[in-house]
């Protein structure tokens, strides 16, 4: 057999991959590693999935809407914007990729925090690009001066941030935008839990991108639908460097019903808010473990062992007890600001009340 690897591009064969959070297939399981929506989607996705299929499927031999044309203009006028300022894509990472797909290079670097979303490295690398990072210290305050004077040639910031659930002010990206030369990217996937957003900002600001996800708040994490706001003139790049069809007939549909159900989802989102801040009360204040303020539909929190003690060691024994009990949670072992904590999933009121069982069971242990 011929090493494979020797026909990759060099950058490809050294390349580390992506790695998502288990996705277990047996039952029994307690899930709440992959901030998924603990809550089945609109009613309504159902019914145009159904309408969309058909009695035949015969729909499914034809191409999509290339443009996702009726969702964009779903999407711009939930977001009193115009169809020019929306672009769909494969999930939010579609964007991201797009992205760094047109602005970054190994003379263009594209900046991000440290910690934050794992995947903008891997895709600065899948360009062969250059990264330019700026690190966050434990008080998680946006270092906005930092930002505000990166040459990088796009900036990506996840506001609530992944993994803590810390998010940041309009009044700080204003601070960043007003200096900044390239593009802000806000990453929003967990904007719709959290008290501000950054939309309102973009008619003043053309620099400034806010990419959404339809994988968290609207529980359609298994039909990849995301889509970037921004200036028309970013919208049009991103749409010369985007696959002609990326987003399949099925979830099109889907998308369209679900964003056109927002009462519905404004009662799902409520319900994961007062679980979320119900769990982080019980972890700071009852158990007194350091836990972030969250904005977010998930908890991280640094575990004490029944002495008292905190560190990477201790938030891997929690890991390992909870796993062995079916119990699924996120730790982050690569990074010193993340590997003393566990990022929690809020899930049903049900899997949280599981969640706290084991934990007790732990500190007994």
């Amino acid at each position: 057999m011929p090493d494979f690897s020797t026909l990759a591009l060099p950058h490809i064969a050294k390349l580390h991959a992506y790695t998502p959070g288990l996705q277990p297939t047996g039952p029994g399981w307690v899930k709440l590693n992959t901030n998924e929506c603990p809550y089945a989607p609109s009613p309504h996705v159902a019914e145009a999935l159904r309408r969309e299929i058909g009695d035949d499927g015969a729909s499914l031999r034809l191409y999509p809407n290339p443009k996702s044309t009726p969702l964009r203009a779903a999407a711009a006028k939930l977001h009193d914007l115009r169809e020019e300022n929306v672009i769909i894509g494969n999930g939010s990472d579609d964007l991201l990729n797009l992205l760094i797909r047109a602005c970054c290079t190994q003379d263009a670097a594209a900046g991000f925090t440290l910690p934050s979303y794992s995947l903008y490295p891997v895709l600065v690398e899948i360009q062969d690009g250059r990264s330019s990072v700026i690190e966050f210290d434990r008080t998680m305050r946006l270092p906005v001066e930092k930002i505000a004077g990166s040459t990088a040639r796009a900036f990506f910031l996840t506001s609530p941030n992944a993994p803590t659930g810390v998010a940041f002010s309009n009044a700080e990206l204003e601070r960043v935008l007003a200096s900044f030369r390239g593009l802000l990217v806000v990453d929003e996937a967990y904007a719709p839990f959290a008290q501000e957003n950054a939309v309102p900002l973009l008619p003043r600001y053309p620099n400034l991108v806010v990419v959404r996800t339809l994988s968290k708040a609207y529980a359609l994490a298994g039909i990849r639908v995301g889509y970037a706001l921004a200036h028309a003139e970013v919208i049009d790049l991103l749409d010369r460097v985007r696959d002609s069809y990326n987003v399949n007939r099925l979830s099109q549909a889907a998308a369209l019903a679900a964003l056109g159900d927002q009462a519905y989802y404004g009662g799902v989102i409520a319900k994961v808010q007062a679980t979320r801040d119900g769990g982080v009360r019980e972890l700071a204040e009852r158990r007194g473990w350091f836990t972030y303020p969250s904005q977010a539909n998930f908890i991280f929190t640094e575990p004490k062992n029944a002495r008292g003690e905190s560190g990477p060691a201790v938030a891997q024994a929690a890991w390992n007890f909870l796993y062995a009990r079916k119990v699924l949670v996120r730790h982050f072992p690569s990074h010193a600001l993340t590997a003393s904590f566990l990022r929690l999933s809020v899930g049903t009121d049900g899997e949280m009340g599981v969640l706290r069982e084991t934990f007790d069971a732990w500190l007994k242990s």
